[in-house]
């Protein structure tokens, strides 16, 4: 086991930041976090061809009751500010079959193609729905906050869909893997 601070930092690389002068460096901050394993999801909000999505890791139940999740878009992505201005958005969770998709929406697809991927339909609100997801979720924003270049998104859920029989799709030390509990 390895302890890093400020002050027992001894390699260049273990050396924090110019951006991060009193913690860990970033490298470092990445490397940990990649052992953290968290659901793949997408999150998507627009109508029609105004449509924009992400793949992301950072998301989770915030309350039961009311049912709300959160969701973290960096701040600088269009779909933070669609996701802003129409004050809704959607959320799949994936399953372990829909590596694909969390590439298309990860960016290894060009931003008009992203929607080929997968088997889309929309919820009666207009935003999109992921067919064939483990759980997906037409959310309308209760809270955003800005927060080191992210904006934090709270989604009470309006409607969802659930399928317990699909394992879901699972990110851990920067690769795709799933778990399957039975």
């Amino acid at each position: 086991m390895t302890f890093l601070s400020r002050q027992t930092a001894s390699s260049p690389e273990q050396q924090p930041d110019s951006e991060h002068p009193d913690g860990i460096s970033s490298t470092e901050f990445r490397g940990a976090m990649a052992a953290l394993a968290a659901s793949v999801c997408v999150v998507t909000a627009g109508k029609d061809k105004e449509r924009q999505g992400r793949t992301v890791t950072a998301a989770f139940s915030l309350s039961i009751d009311p049912p709300t999740i959160l969701v973290s878009i960096d701040a600088h992505a269009s779909l933070a500010d669609i996701m802003h201005e129409q004050q809704e958005f959607s959320f799949a969770l994936l399953s372990e079959k829909q590596q694909g998709i969390a590439d298309a929406f990860a960016g290894k697809v060009a931003l008009e193609k992203r929607f080929d991927e997968g088997n889309w339909s929309q919820w009666p609100s207009g935003t999109p729905y992921l067919l064939d997801a483990v759980a997906a979720f037409d959310c309308e924003v209760s809270a955003e906050i800005d927060l080191s270049g992210h904006r934090l998104f709270a989604g009470r859920i309006r409607s969802m869909v659930l399928d317990n029989s699909l394992p879901p799709l699972i990110w851990h030390q920067r690769h795709y893997t799933s778990v399957f509990l039975r």
